[in-house]
């Protein structure tokens, strides 16, 4: 039977403690990866929705100066309600990704929730026997981006 909760691990531990010194440019960065990168589980359903992938766009214009605060948050409300309309879990969790991850613009803790909803949406995705692989690799993946996108901060 697949579990029907992502549970915390060493993993997430440490990829809150990495977060709480990383520049907020550095996890808006890092944020717009992890919603990138579970994007296609998104786009599989609605291969012409662009707002999920607006908002991961948002979010790295904004951290090169090219866009504002207010619209990096247009751009998060978008995908949230892209989430909203979304038929599949993890279809849903990869838009709620790329909403936090605009988000982050505004308040550095969303990227925290961007990368919770990737791995949410991974966990949605996988089989029952490949649900604790996935994800683990998920956030394995997140937490080596993270050390990577903050050491070149």
């Amino acid at each position: 039977m697949k579990p029907t909760k992502l549970q915390d691990s060493e993993i997430v531990h440490n990829i809150r403690k990495l977060s709480e010194t990383a520049e907020q440019n550095a996890l808006a960065t890092w944020a717009a990866d992890c919603a990138e990168h579970v994007l296609r589980h998104f786009v599989q359903e609605f291969p012409t929705d662009r707002r999920p992938e607006n908002a991961i766009a948002a979010a790295r214009g904004w951290v090169r100066g090219q866009v504002s605060v207010s619209q990096a948050r247009r751009a998060a409300f978008d995908a949230h309600s892209a989430a909203r309309s979304a038929l599949s879990a993890s279809s849903r969790e990869a838009a709620r990704a790329a909403g936090h991850a605009a988000a982050t613009a505004h308040v550095k803790g969303h990227a925290l929730h961007a990368a919770s909803y990737a791995a949410k949406a991974v966990f949605n995705a996988s089989s029952v026997e490949d649900v604790e692989k996935n994800v683990t690799a998920e956030r394995l993946w997140q937490y080596e981006r993270l050390l990577v996108t903050s050491q070149s901060s």
